[in-house]
């Protein structure tokens, strides 16, 4: 079986790194200060017990997605939730970590306005080859955010340090939110390349028989077919059209819907089956949600 290895406090990943542990719960890692190390392995899974955001210092190839369509080569941001699984492959040999990591253990926000917003902060579901890609400029503010962090890390921890550091980190996140907005607009080619291919996908769906044999799409299958994460797709779709990619599903099957209530040899039951409804009656409840009217009703309006 492959080995996972396991950082569950900022303390062991200080360690790790050669850095002294000033906050047990928060610290700002420059890769610099470690010592050159190998994993002895090709392929490392390592699973973190805390919030990791790296800046990855990297020449523009390392990660494949960002490489065919971004020219920013001053590093990219990755992020990683507790309990995410980061997959690295290396080529086995002993190397010296480039870079810089903010590291925070979720106990370090409990009962500030951050803890509230985490989940809002989607990008922590992005795959790696969604990372974010910053400009020279981006990289500045970044690097200013970290050593506003680093400095509230090296006072003495008083009353105020929790909320400092916390209102820091928030910050430091709602950057990266603009930033990935700015990503999301610069690719925009390629966004809808993916819009097409969705939307070739969606009508693919539900002109085979899958909806009768897997039932109604999810998000999850379009994105796994796209190679993108859930929350990535999500978000990407979201930017692209102002609707979620669960709206954008849903307008394809009420519009299909529409076109199967003019075959009069078809019931209500039929239909719902042929879209991939479990149950007749959710049908009939969403179509009346985003129509106005139940499917029979729709259909002597038509006649």
């Amino acid at each position: 079986m492959e080995k996972i290895y396991r950082f569950d406090t900022v303390t062991e990943y200080n360690i790790l790194n050669n850095h002294e542990t000033l906050h047990p719960l928060v610290s700002v890692i420059d890769f610099s200060k470690a010592n050159p190390r190998s994993w002895g392995e090709k392929k490392v899974r390592i699973n973190y017990g805390m919030y990791c955001i790296f800046l990855k210092d990297v020449k523009c190839g390392d990660l494949k997605y960002g490489c065919n369509y971004y020219d920013y080569q001053e590093g990219t941001l990755v992020f990683v939730a507790p309990g995410q699984v980061m997959e690295i492959e290396t080529d086995g040999q002993v190397y010296q970590p480039k870079g810089y990591a903010l590291v925070f253990h979720p106990d370090l926000i409990h009962g500030t306005s951050l803890a509230k917003s985490i989940n809002d902060y989607n990008y922590f579901g992005y795959n790696s080859n969604e990372a974010l890609h910053l400009s020279e400029r981006e990289r500045q503010i970044v690097m200013d955010c970290f050593s506003k962090i680093k400095f509230e890390i090296q006072q003495n921890i008083d009353k105020h340090s929790k909320k400092l550091i916390a209102s820091n980190i928030e910050l430091f996140l709602n950057y990266c939110e603009r930033f990935y907005d700015r990503q999301f607009i610069t690719r925009d080619n390629v966004n809808k390349g993916i819009l097409e291919k969705f939307e070739e996908l969606l009508n693919g769906y539900f002109s085979s028989d899958k909806p009768q044999e897997i039932g109604l799409p999810s998000v999850a299958y379009f994105a796994d077919e796209l190679h993108l994460s859930s929350n990535y797709f999500g978000d990407l779709i979201k930017k692209e059209t102002g609707k979620s990619a669960r709206e954008y599903i849903q307008n394809k099957i009420i519009d299909i819907a529409k076109t199967k209530t003019f075959d009069s040899d078809k019931t209500v039951n039929e239909i719902a089956y042929e879209l991939g409804f479990k149950y007749p009656q959710h049908f009939s409840r969403l179509f009346k949600q985003r129509v106005g009217m139940t499917p029979n009703e729709y259909k002597m309006l038509e006649n």
